[in-house]
């Protein structure tokens, strides 16, 4: 059924089609119209059968979808940001006592100084948590990905995040093609855990494992990531068989079988990479564009087998590791290591600062001239940047950059050095 409507109540329909039975939620931007969505259909009986438990912070939130999880429940949460850091320790204890619960991030930047606008520096600090990420382009690839990570965390046993661009997806009005609750249904079958707390049949979970034991238990975490990797493309297609569209996956290319040039990302920026490469397809320039759908786990054999005939690659990613400068794009030279292809990192949209089709293909022009620096980033403001080294070489007392920062540019009151 098509309808026109906000990104976070198109994920909180489509999460009420899993028939979740507890969801608990605390509220933090831009996450929050999803999880009181849910709310309001538990409370008028829309949603049936759930449990809807309003907590007292991000922790409690994933200690309950652990605790609710371990006792057979299909569980669900959202979260973002500084709210993702918060329950970091409970996220750990999720993935590691493989429990299939499947949380939103509506991506969000970290602070300090705050920022509530969107980049992916929250999911991709828990990169190596355990936990499945898997990353949407548009709103409808949000709706579908939930309704495919329900079942991919439920046979594997193991966590999902599905990872959406805050407001720029979340607060979106956008026509999706909702489902209908039986082709959820038969795509998605009855919870049956793998592991259970039972009074009937008692057992321990989460018990104190030493060093005898302790790395059979991480490799087998891994071993369940490197299983999804083959179960995700086929959980896609049996989700066109049911639903008649192309969504999910490890990885989505747009006109890269004769590109000289690819440049990859995650997220929403996708659709503006597409708009920027068809405009320089028309001026001759041999690019493509590389979606990463699934980046835990990693699928370095798709990517490598997407940049086999390339003469260079751009990661472009909204989020940084700072004093290195790339995290996606690390994840992908391990996948060219032996092609000898040119690999170049592009920086941009941090703390939600708009990514422009004219920087981007300056940007890209300059990458088929091979004139890139290694690490690229895009639109920065250098003389602003340049103004805070110098000052900081003259005056030890300077004050916090970000104020710093904002005083320069008129934003806060003025100070005499």
């Amino acid at each position: 059924m098509l309808k026109q409507c906000e990104g976070s109540h198109a994920v909180a329909e489509a999460v009420a089609l899993c028939r979740p039975e507890v969801i608990c939620a605390y509220p933090i931007s831009p996450q929050t119209h999803i999880v009181e969505g849910l709310g309001e259909m538990v409370k008028d009986e829309t949603l049936a059968d759930c449990e809807f438990i309003n907590v007292e912070s991000e922790f409690a939130a994933m200690s309950v979808a652990i605790g609710s999880s371990a006792t057979g429940a299909r569980t669900y949460t959202a979260t973002a940001s500084q709210g993702l850091l918060f329950m970091a320790e409970a996220v750990f204890n999720a993935s590691g006592l493989g429990l299939p619960i499947v949380m939103t991030v509506a991506n969000r930047a970290i602070g300090a100084p705050i920022n509530i606008w969107n980049d992916h520096s929250d999911s991709l600090s828990m990169r190596d948590c355990g936990w499945l990420q898997l990353f949407a382009e548009t709103n409808q690839e949000a709706l579908d990905l939930h309704i495919q990570a329900f079942k991919l965390a439920e046979e594997i046993s193991l966590p999902v995040m599905v990872c959406m661009d805050g407001f720029i997806l979340t607060h979106a009005y956008e026509r999706v093609d909702m489902p209908m609750q039986a082709q959820v249904d038969a795509f998605l079958p009855a919870y049956e855990p793998r592991q259970v707390l039972d009074p009937a049949e008692p057992v321990s979970i989460g018990a104190m494992v030493g060093p005898e034991a302790f790395m059979e238990v991480r490799y087998l975490a891994h071993a369940r990531q490197v299983q999804a990797l083959e179960r995700i493309p086929q959980l896609a297609a049996e989700f066109k068989e049911i639903f008649g569209r192309d969504s999910g996956g490890l990885i989505r290319p747009y006109r890269c079988e004769d590109a000289d040039t690819i440049v990859i990302a995650m997220g929403s920026v996708l659709g503006t990479l597409k708009d920027t490469v068809d405009e320089m397809r028309e001026a001759g320039h041999k690019i493509g564009v590389l979606g990463i759908i699934s980046f835990r786990p990693f699928p370095l054999v798709a990517v490598a087998a997407a940049l086999k005939d390339c003469k260079r690659f751009v990661v472009l990613e909204k989020s940084l590791a700072v004093g290195i400068g790339g995290i996606v794009a690390t994840n992908v030279r391990m996948a060219v290591t032996s092609m000898g292809l040119k690999g170049y990192t592009v920086i941009a949209g941090l703390g939600g600062r708009a990514i422009t089709m004219k920087s981007l293909t300056a940007m890209l022009d300059k990458a088929g001239r091979d004139e890139l620096d290694l690490v690229t980033f895009l639109d920065l403001d250098w003389k602003a940047v340049n103004k805070q080294i110098e000052r900081e070489k003259t005056h030890r007392k300077t004050g916090p950059v970000a104020e710093a920062l904002l005083r320069d540019a008129g934003i806060v009151g003025a100070r005499n050095y």
